[in-house]
């Protein structure tokens, strides 16, 4: 009886540090999952290209054979203002940003050398859509951006696969605001008095007023938008290409007609987002679209001048989702 109960004793000592020694492997956290894939984040190319002269500065995102959305800053700014819409539409597109001389990271020749007319300034995008070899594109016009656009239309309607116009104008309602008035009165007479008139429209408080008037959530806009496009503004001779950009508005609205006739004949797929309370271009400028191009699909937002700066979570999915139901590779 005395050797069963030591057998059992020994046994269950032998167990007991079996279980002990098991116990670290037994009792460990289960491995962790691998994590979900995500995507990596698109890589974004800063390149200069050579056009007539003149290096002209442009962003370009996404897969080299992906449809193509060609993106056309407004004033004052640059490709700058799409900084952070790129990489959300990179991912399926193929995304080119220029900035136009004068602008941005381009060259800034003296005024006296070179035009800064909206005719010069769309032969050099066209030009340097040609050096990139883009026979096909969706263009984002914005201010500045949509004659300069529209523009390149005239010249080559069978390259133009759709339109995003935000807060760019075509059409004469769009120009009745009290901000064009004193432009106006340069456009019929280009003494040095009505130039000098226009300085103003070029200092930080205007630069920051385009930023920040009528928007509906003024938090959401980075002071560094009005600094960054400020010290360019600032670059000495700037200010003479702005007037001259300034004073050479008015030669598009001659071509008005001719823009809303390329609207009617080729009924481009188009997206209107447009910020309601802008001061420069008013929602007036936004309907008449609906005119020539009645199958528009058209978002009035609560916001102003450059809304993609406090809009961006409600433009960038209906840009993508327009994309990706009109546009194939």
């Amino acid at each position: 009886m005395t050797r069963l109960f030591t057998s059992l004793a020994l046994a269950a000592v032998t167990l007991s540090t079996a279980t002990l020694a098991a116990a670290p492997h037994a009792l460990a956290a289960p491995a962790p999952k691998a994590a979900a894939t995500r995507p990596a984040p698109p890589v974004i190319h800063y390149r200069t290209a050579t056009v007539d002269g003149v290096k002209v500065f442009y962003r370009e995102a996404g897969p080299a054979d992906g449809p193509v959305v060609l993106l056309l800053h407004g004033f004052p700014t640059s490709s700058h203002m799409f900084r952070d819409l790129i990489p959300l539409l990179a991912d399926k597109y193929r995304v080119i940003a220029p900035d136009y001389p004068g602008y941005g990271q381009s060259d800034a020749p003296d005024h006296t050398q070179f035009a800064y007319t909206f005719a010069n300034q769309a032969d050099i995008v066209d030009k340097l859509v040609g050096q990139l070899g883009l026979k096909r594109y969706t263009m984002y016009v914005m201010d500045y951006g949509a004659p300069i656009g529209y523009r390149l239309a005239l010249k080559h309607p069978e390259r133009v696969s759709g339109l995003i116009v935000q807060n760019g104008n075509a059409y004469d309602e769009g120009l009745q605001s009290p901000f064009w008035d004193p432009i106006k009165v340069y456009w019929k007479d280009r003494s040095q008095k009505n130039r000098d008139a226009l300085n103003g429209l070029v200092t930080l408080d205007i630069t920051k007023f385009q930023y920040t008037d009528g928007m509906g959530d003024v938090s959401r806009i980075s002071p560094d938008n009005w600094v960054h496009d400020q010290a360019l503004l600032d670059r000495p001779g700037n200010r003479d290409i702005q007037l001259d950009m300034l004073g050479d508005y008015g030669s598009n609205v001659p071509f008005y007609p001719d823009f809303q006739k390329f609207f009617r004949d080729n009924q481009p797929p188009t997206l209107i987002v447009w910020g309601k309370n802008d001061k420069i271009f008013p929602e007036e400028g936004a309907h008449p679209y609906l005119r020539d191009l009645p199958k528009a699909e058209i978002h009035i937002l609560d916001s102003g001048h450059f809304a993609l700066e406090d809009r961006l979570t409600e433009m960038a999915p209906l840009i993508h989702d327009f994309l990706d139901r009109n546009l194939k590779k």
